[in-house]
């Protein structure tokens, strides 16, 4: 059974967000006067991503809500658990103001969706929320590319679990095995979308996961120029299908 649509992972997949999240950050700690706090940017950074991870363990594991562990993620970093939700939702606002003046697609981004524009059909699925992905996938200007934006605070369930994925396929009408997925977690979107059934794609770009061993199920490139031919797609790569 041949592939018919790639499913996308948004955040340092197609959006870098590793780069927006420390330049965003560091801004930020400058504008608040808090980088004194900290014996170097670096470790406020490193701090901060740790507590986004633990935050976003919890909102994937049906703990806490997304608006809750946004705000969590604000009082654990300040080390003041006593702030209002106002204060909160205020705090993380200003720190957002300068994470999207640091925006961007990755390179490999635009020529790899316009080298499947005709061969294959285009959805995304990603653990955040509609609200934050819709906004961001439009103001990065590759909204319209996609058929169907699936996240998990919507559906009410998270990669890995099979149901995510699948329900990414249903949204497309598809079975699994006519479905790839791309992602940049070797462990939730990897082996997530192999077990869901999907072909599943790891894109490592060397971040934080360049030296984990790959798990069983998905297929491992360091580019999304790979994805054509892995895809079997008719298609030289930067220029737009011709395949029906």
């Amino acid at each position: 059974m041949s592939i018919r649509a790639v499913v996308w992972d948004v955040d340092d997949t197609l959006f870098d967000y590793t780069t927006a999240d420390r330049e965003g950050m560091r801004a930020h700690l400058v504008a608040e006067g808090l980088l004194a706090g900290y014996g170097s940017a670096e470790e406020a950074l490193v701090r901060w991503r740790e507590i986004t991870d633990q935050q976003w363990a919890r909102f994937s594991a049906g703990e806490v809500d997304f608006v809750t562990q946004r705000r969590d993620r604000t009082r654990v970093f300040l080390g003041r658990l006593e702030l209002t939700d106002a204060e909160a939702d205020d705090w993380f606002q200003r720190y957002v103001t300068h994470y999207e003046a640091a925006w961007s697609l990755f390179p490999d981004v635009m020529p790899v969706l316009d080298a499947l524009a005709e061969s294959h059909r285009h959805a995304v699925l990603s653990n955040s929320s509609l609200t934050v992905q819709d906004r961001k996938l439009r103001v990065l200007g590759v909204h319209d590319r996609f058929e169907a934006i699936l996240c998990a605070a919507e559906l009410g369930i998270s990669k890995p679990e099979a149901g995510a994925f699948l329900a990414a396929c249903d949204a497309l009408g598809l079975a699994p095995a006519e479905v790839a997925y791309v992602g940049d977690h070797p462990e939730i979107d990897g082996r997530g979308a192999a077990d869901a059934g999907l072909l599943s794609v790891w894109i490592d770009r060397g971040g934080v996961y360049a030296a984990v061993d790959p798990p069983a199920g998905p297929r491992r490139i360091a580019s999304l120029s790979e994805l054509p031919s892995l895809l079997g797609a008719d298609t030289r790569f930067g220029a737009p299908s011709t395949f029906g």
